[in-house]
């Protein structure tokens, strides 16, 4: 894609890689991490959590290629010193991405299919491969939600209405709908469909 996107190409890769789809309000999920070195996964887990909507909380991602956190560990403590209780917190560390992510903590979402919870994605508003990697490697959570947060580049918030004037947050975007796009054509991921408020 080069620097020239009209207006109707961006509402058009905006409203495909938006993975948005909330659980009903006041129903419980398990809370499923995807690893980043930002803090706002953490925010939104420990808040859901003290309002009992998040009773079990997985954490994933191993060093970050960025700064060398191990993000699983560095959720699970950012989440002790909000109160969340380490029982309702699993840790997925050894993942190098996001395939990984979901891969590693298979028995994680397996337990929160077996005791009875839907599971609700916490990734970048723009992160499609998180849907499509769910339903890919963990067939049985279907359907599934996702709740969704806006990262932070060079001090800029990527939000859905500025990411085309934000040079960090451009290709991002953009890779993620290229990507996605490409490899459903081709076959080499499965196909994921947003139904009402759910991931099919």
């Amino acid at each position: 894609m080069t620097d020239d996107i009209s207006p109707e190409q961006v509402a058009a890769i905006t409203a495909f890689v938006d993975v948005e789809a909330p659980p009903p309000a006041g129903h419980p999920t398990a809370h499923f991490l995807f690893g980043t070195n930002q803090i706002q996964p953490i925010e939104i887990a420990a808040e859901r959590y003290h309002k009992g909507l998040a009773p079990l909380i997985i954490c994933t991602g191993g060093v970050n290629r960025h700064d060398g956190i191990v993000e699983g560990e560095t959720f699970h403590r950012l989440l002790l010193e909000r109160d969340v209780p380490d029982e309702a917190i699993r840790v997925e560390a050894r993942s190098a991405n996001t395939w990984q992510n979901v891969e590693y903590a298979l028995p994680f979402l397996r337990e929160a299919r077996q005791s009875g919870l839907t599971i609700t994605a916490v990734c970048k508003w723009y992160h499609r491969r998180t849907v499509h990697f769910l339903k890919a490697l963990a067939p049985e959570i279907t359907p599934f939600h996702a709740i969704t947060w806006e990262p932070l580049y060079s001090g800029r918030s990527v939000t859905r209405t500025d990411w085309p004037d934000i040079p960090e947050g451009k290709p991002r975007v953009i890779r993620e709908w290229e990507e996605v796009t490409r490899r459903v054509a081709d076959g080499s991921l499965v196909a994921a469909e947003l139904a009402g408020a759910t991931w099919r």
